[in-house]
């Protein structure tokens, strides 16, 4: 039994197709063909069901399977324990990034470390907080920029690297544009427009709304911060964003903060709590840590 023959098998299982698990795997079809096969022949048993127009594992399949990944995820570790021990890191990271990442140069910070490490490789996802929040948990990310409001889930560790203020996005002939700041109950007779409602800084807007005692729904949502300005300086409504998500070109507009208690987005870094995290991911996290101390006025 080879590990390159399991690593075929799992391919094919998860892929549910001969051809995808080749184009995925860098390989021949047919070579991942007589690669399981022979595999089959080793063990006595036919691992797949290949009569359907989907490849499925057999009921001998499905018992080795578990078995074929702990194989595979243990020679990954034993890859990754060596060459920490010889300082060199390498794999991939898988990166995830709220949509109102504004103030950050995420893209950047992720390019400088890829840089300083060329063996790694870093995928960056973009989703709302809810998307990032499964991935996180289901193991599809390694580590993720997000937005909640209350308390992070027990599974993770997090990091605020950010408490940007909301402010209310107004068009410069606004009886409120000039003002220090606005309440919220002033805007309550207002078409209001906001992200949307699985990000962390909508619930922390739905959550003071409900404070204020204020019953008015979001006439729009967008996962673009941008979307919503524009609306904004047409007129369509008053846009309540974190202000380090806008960034307004048009003379027309005004920021207003609010005067309401807690009007803050909150911006985390986020990781998994519940696993062993691999030397290049924990690398990632250490660099955006160290970059985002760094920053002036980082947050406050």
């Amino acid at each position: 039994m080879e590990i390159r023959q399991l690593e075929y098998f799992v391919a094919v299982v998860e892929d549910g197709n001969f051809t995808r698990a080749a184009a995925r795997l860098h390989v021949t079809q047919p070579g991942v063909s007589a690669q399981i096969r022979r595999l089959e022949r080793e063990l006595g048993y036919e691992l797949l069901d290949r009569s359907g127009r989907t490849v499925r594992p057999t009921a001998v399949g499905e018992a080795l399977l578990p078995y074929a990944k702990a194989a595979l995820a243990a020679i990954r570790d034993a890859r990754l324990a060596v060459d920490q021990v010889a300082g060199l890191l390498r794999g991939q990271v898988n990166v995830g990034m709220v949509t109102v990442v504004a103030t950050l140069d995420v893209p950047g910070m992720l390019a400088e470390f890829q840089a300083e490490h060329p063996t790694v490789e870093v995928a960056l996802r973009q989703g709302s907080t809810d998307d990032l929040v499964d991935a996180l948990k289901d193991g599809e990310l390694d580590m993720a920029f997000l937005g909640l409001a209350g308390e992070p889930p027990s599974f993770l560790r997090t990091e605020v690297i950010l408490a940007d203020p909301l402010v209310a996005v107004l068009r410069a002939d606004d009886e409120y544009a000039e003002r220090e700041s606005v309440l919220l109950k002033e805007l309550a007779s207002r078409q209001l427009l906001s992200l949307p409602s699985d990000s962390g800084t909508r619930r922390q807007l739905d959550a003071s709304l409900a404070m204020a005692g204020i019953d008015a729904p979001i006439a729009f949502s967008a996962s673009d911060p941008q979307v919503l300005v524009d609306m904004a300086a047409r007129g369509f409504g008053v846009a309540i964003l974190p202000r380090g998500a806008v960034r307004p070109t048009d003379e027309e507009l005004r920021l207003v903060p609010f005067a309401d208690p807690d009007m803050h987005g909150r911006l985390y870094l986020a990781w998994p709590d519940d696993r062993t995290i691999d030397p290049a991911a924990q690398a990632v996290i250490q660099h955006a840590l160290d970059r985002i101390q760094a920053r002036p006025h980082s947050g406050t």
